[in-house]
């Protein structure tokens, strides 16, 4: 498929040029992007609707994360699998599906009884791509028949190819701040683990209890007092660690004076 040219491009056209030149090198987030896709091909369609799904790269599940008719139910929840409807089809083969009307008598065609979408005349789908790989799917649709023309499916292809790069870097930006969330969270749950043993032999010796005693004895009282575990491990390791320089002060003091 042959993207647009732009020295034939209307002004509109080339408003959405210039937008898409300002997004690749802006800052958004992934929601914020994803926003920006619909919008533009809206604009560069007059579409009744438009839906952006992208690849979970883990399942590979086509997952639906942005919409402009609400759909606050099925983003991040409504899934395709790999080759799955039309959807699926254009992301395995990294090819655009065009249909003007009638577009559920599709033999790849998979409705999904919550999109009011899957009931509309035409269909054109087109892949999101990065470094050659489908990251996800645009699709446009109308509510009456419509035939695409080639500068409309030109500028859906260009923002597609375009927007696929950026997007697929806010994905890898996200996943990494993801993972590191993760490695600082096992680091917190590591050190309250560590706090709570502590805490835990405490009362063992001064309760004289067993291990599983004192830990039920740690945990009724974090209840009873309305404190995190941790917060009440770090008091009771405080107050013996005070105990125990109080009862060493005296003896201190007691053999701090030599023979004269």
């Amino acid at each position: 498929m042959e993207t647009m040219n732009i020295g034939d491009a209307s002004e509109s056209q080339v408003s959405i040029l210039h937008r898409i030149s300002s997004i690749v090198s802006s800052d958004l987030s992934l929601d914020e992007m994803l926003g920006e896709v619909v919008g533009l091909t809206v604009q560069a369609t007059a579409c009744d609707a438009c839906l952006v799904y992208l690849i979970d790269p883990e399942t590979h599940d086509i997952i639906l994360r942005a919409s402009q008719v609400p759909h606050a139910a099925d983003l991040d929840h409504l899934k395709l699998k790999p080759g799955e409807g039309i959807t699926g089809w254009v992301a395995e083969h990294k090819s655009v599906v065009a249909l003007g009307s009638n577009a559920a008598a599709d033999a790849r065609f998979k409705r999904f009884q919550t999109l009011v979408e899957d009931t509309y005349e035409a269909f054109l789908s087109v892949p999101l791509v990065s470094g050659g790989e489908a990251i996800g799917v645009i699709n446009v649709h109308h509510r009456s028949p419509h035939q695409h023309s080639r500068e409309e499916v030109g500028i859906v292809v260009f923002i597609g190819e375009q927007l696929g790069v950026t997007i697929s870097r806010s994905m890898l930006q996200q996943e990494n701040a993801r993972l590191l969330e993760e490695t600082q969270e096992m680091k917190r749950e590591l050190e309250t683990r560590k706090l709570v043993e502590r805490a835990k032999g405490i009362i063992q010796r001064k309760y004289q209890l067993t291990e599983e005693d004192a830990y039920l004895r740690l945990r009724e009282q974090s209840r009873r007092l309305r404190r995190p575990m941790k917060d009440l491990a770090e008091a009771i390791i405080l107050n013996e660690e005070l105990e125990r320089q109080g009862d060493e002060e005296p003896k201190a003091a007691n053999g701090g004076g030599g023979e004269k």
